[in-house]
């Protein structure tokens, strides 16, 4: 990949890596001078309030909700139970989601889309002080979603950098602590150098602009479960993308203390004939997690990328059987929903069996994070995939 020359070439030159300079003497060509420079460094005005809020999210037995959805996809998600696609609709079901009592037990960060960070419950508390007061972190979604990438095996990449920076402003002083931005890279689409690369960058970039604003990144390189391929394929690639994603990172100063990851899981293609177990997707996903990625960062938050609500607990307490660098937990959406909108069905009458179905979901996360999670009992139900091919947020 073009980064690693880049890392070398800035390693040699760069002013804000080189540590020597070079001086002309008598006589002889240039040589290497004895004399010490400064390195002057990036100061970020919120570093300790980022890694305090990093940590905070990355803490024992809690993980993230993701009810980042737009718009178009949740219209999709209460369609599927009779609902119009209004924003009285969703901001009822948000707050169902927001307003459980006890969720802070076992969530730690909840990513919002734009729309919910500015609404307020019927009563009219703000969302984002509902969540503070279960101490759990606000969170925005910043991406403006995925488009076509010119001269890519017909891939994608993602937009939303201009203007990220006034956005990010805006956010923090709405009270959102940290953010996220989905790219995602398609196996059966090659992956071209050209997709990986604009992945690693654009996310690097919103990272940078995400830390100078106060917001921890949550940085999402997913590797779509689209495709036939076998499990040492995704790892072969997911380990290709994360170096590229950690290498655009460090070139772009971003603190590693105060970030969080959310990447896929390293599993077969969805279409593939045999299934992995659970504690295969685990050996292969913390191959890659040690191979690829400093212990600085403080927290994996895995996305569930389509697996059903079981298989997405079983895979991350497969993960925690044995100690790890960094807080390897959930950042779930459909894994933690799936089962709240089938008993909420729009109908006031079933919020509290709603709340329930959320919660029951939240703590067998928060036990698989622990490594403490047993799937007996599991309705089946919650075995059901969720596999949606080329799904978009």
């Amino acid at each position: 990949m073009a980064c690693s020359s880049l890392a070398k070439l800035n390693a040699a030159s760069s002013q804000w890596i080189g540590q020597q300079s070079f001086t002309q003497r008598h006589g002889s060509s240039t040589s290497l001078s004895t004399r010490r420079v400064a390195v002057p460094i990036r100061a970020k005005a919120y570093t300790d309030e980022l890694i305090l809020t990093a940590k905070t999210i990355a803490s024992p037995g809690r993980g993230i909700l993701a009810i980042d959805e737009s718009n178009a996809t949740c219209g999709k998600r209460l369609d599927s139970i009779g609902l119009d696609n209004t924003e009285v609709n969703r901001q009822a079901y948000r707050q169902l989601l927001l307003t459980t009592p006890g969720l802070g037990e076992y969530i730690s960060g909840a990513i919002l889309f734009e729309e919910t960070l500015y609404q307020s419950t019927t009563d009219g508390k703000k969302f984002v002080d509902v969540l503070r007061e279960q101490k759990i972190v606000p969170g925005i979604k910043v991406d403006k979603g995925l488009v076509p990438l010119p001269g890519s095996n017909n891939e994608s990449w993602c937009q939303g950098l201009d203007g990220l920076a006034s956005r990010s402003a805006e956010y923090y002083k709405q009270g959102a602590r940290f953010a996220k931005w989905r790219t995602v890279v398609s196996i059966p689409c090659g992956p071209s150098a050209l997709a990986v690369k604009e992945a690693a960058w654009g996310l690097a970039r919103y990272a940078a602009i995400s830390q100078d604003n106060g917001l921890v990144p949550i940085v999402e390189p997913e590797i779509l479960l689209d495709g036939d391929h076998p499990i040492e394929r995704t790892l072969e690639v997911a380990e290709k993308v994360w170096a590229e994603v950690f290498c655009y990172l460090a070139e772009n100063n971003v603190v590693f203390e105060g970030i969080l990851l959310k990447p896929s899981m390293v599993t077969p293609g969805a279409e593939h004939k045999e299934k992995a177990s659970p504690e295969t997707i685990a050996k292969h996903t913390l191959t890659v997690l040690k191979r690829r990625v400093p212990p600085a960062v403080p927290g994996i938050m895995f996305l569930s990328g389509g697996q059903s609500e079981a298989e997405a607990t079983l895979n991350l307490n497969a993960m925690n059987q044995s100690p790890n660098p960094w807080h390897v937990s959930f950042s779930y959406a459909r894994a933690l929903q799936n089962s709240v909108l089938k008993a909420w069905q729009g109908h006031p009458e079933n919020v509290e069996a709603a709340q329930r179905a959320l919660l029951v979901r939240a703590k067998a996360n928060s036990l698989a994070q622990l490594g403490r999670y047993s799937a007996e009992g599991e309705d089946e139900e919650a075995k059901k995939g969720m596999f949606v091919k080329g799904y978009t947020y």
